[in-house]
This record gives structure tokens, sequence and C-alpha cells, in this order.
């Protein structure tokens, strides 16, 4: 099926590596016009490379911190130098952050400004061209709302649910649609560094809590934010939609 997004002009954030680059991977095999940022330069570089390998085009580079207001507003005009005005943003960075009780604001202010404000703020900049031309999609990468522990990026990440949801109502009729992807076990840095270091670990929570049996891929969140992106997927929006394999809620 054809996505029909082949030459619209998307924003890729948190791009460097895991899901973000899969998703960039995806959506320039769909023929998509890409602008990528990350704070991690050469990552990105690299991801250029590859995308050309395959002989799609390449995306342009815009090393930065989304985190920072400037740096933010800086990374979109940016992009519509190079692209024009935004078709598809993407706001794929962020990253969990364990938190304790007693953990100071700075703690709780960087958790928020990765995984909300740098998403409202982007979304904020790209936002009054998609209403003069009444089209646009925004799509937010989450994660899970079953915390077992104290996360301040699960707090953050609720912040953007709700966000996300509110703002869908306001720009519905202008042909915007804004909607949420929660993944849950995929093959990236944070999953395989972090959450389950070994292949027996790995193992072992798939067999207790993952029904299709094995970790998703980069790539699976991918052709879902292509799907989002395109004119088949008009009438979605506000949503919060898992890719986790059927991973039980109590798992997390």
């Amino acid at each position: 099926m054809d996505s029909q997004i082949a030459g619209r002009a998307a924003l890729v954030s948190g791009a460097s590596a895991g899901i973000g680059a899969g998703i960039v991977r995806v959506l320039a095999g769909h023929g998509v016009r890409l602008a990528v940022t990350a704070r991690r330069r050469e990552r990105l570089a690299q991801l250029a490379d590859q995308i050309i390998a395959t002989g799609a085009c390449a995306p342009v580079i815009i090393s930065g911190d989304v985190t920072d207001s400037r740096q933010a507003a800086r990374i979109v005009a940016d992009a519509v130098a190079a692209l024009g005005p935004i078709d598809i943003l993407v706001n794929s960075a962020g990253g969990s952050r364990p938190t304790r009780p007693d953990a100071p604001d700075c703690d709780w202010d960087e958790a928020l400004a990765l995984n909300f404000t740098a998403a409202r703020r982007m979304t904020q900049a790209v936002l009054p061209s998609m209403l003069e031309r009444r089209c646009g999609r925004v799509i937010n990468l989450s994660g899970s709302m079953e915390p077992r522990s104290l996360n301040a990026a699960t707090a953050a990440k609720a912040a953007l649910h709700l966000w996300a949801k509110g703002l869908s109502c306001d720009v519905a009729a202008q042909g915007i649609t804004i909607n949420t992807i929660a993944p849950g076990r995929i093959h990236s840095e944070q999953i395989l560094d972090t959450l389950h270091p070994t292949e027996e670990s790995r193992r072992d929570f798939i067999e207790r809590h993952i029904p299709i049996g094995y970790f998703g891929e980069p790539e699976d969140v991918g052709h879902l934010v292509a799907f989002l992106a395109s004119p088949q997927a008009r009438y979605i929006t506000g949503a919060v939609i898992p890719i986790d394999g059927g991973m039980h809620g109590f798992a997390h």
C-alpha cells in the first residue's frame, strides 16, 4: 500500500540511535525528506551514511540539545530552512530516569525537560505553519504508564499523554493529528544496556511477559510512525498506541 508520504518534510528528534534511528530509516524508505537531530552528531552522520547506502536521499543533520529552548528553536529553524515547512514532527527524544523519593529539583527538572517540555516546544514551533496549511502530523514517543518504582520520566510521559490529547482536540478541525506511541521492549541502548543487559534476562522476561515471543525492532515502531503520518490515518488523533508484542501490563 502506498503510504502517500513521499516528498513530505519530517523532523525527527532523538534520531542518533535506537527507536529514533529506526523511525528515520523507515521514513527514508518511504521517500520522506528528513531532518534529523540529536546531541551526538557523529551518530547522526553514521545514520545518514546508512540511508544513502540504500539509495534514499540523505537526511539533513542538525545536532543540538532539544532540552535547551534556544537550541530547540534553532533546530526547527534550520530544518525549515533546509526542507521548507515541516509536515511531520516526530518527538522521539527521551529516556528513563529512575528517581529517589528525596531526589532534588534538578533531577525532576531534567527529566521533564527531556521527556515532556522538549516535545511541547518543538511542536509549538512547527504548529503555526501546520495551522496555516491546515495539515500536519505530530507523533510523540512515550513509554509505560505502569510504574513499579519512582521514575521521573514516567511522570513526564504522563504529562506528555494529556498535553497531546488536549492539543489534539484544539487542532483536529484544522487537519492536524497529534498521536503518541508507547513502545514496549524494543532493541535499543536503554533496553539492552540497562534494563536487560544479559541474554538470560531477556529470555526470562520474554517467556514471562511477552506473548509474541521476542523484543521488537526500532523499525517496528517506524512502520507505525509511517502509517500515522499518512493520509490513511487521518481519523486517528489524540491516541496513545502501544507497540509491545502484547506485553502484560504488570510486566513493566
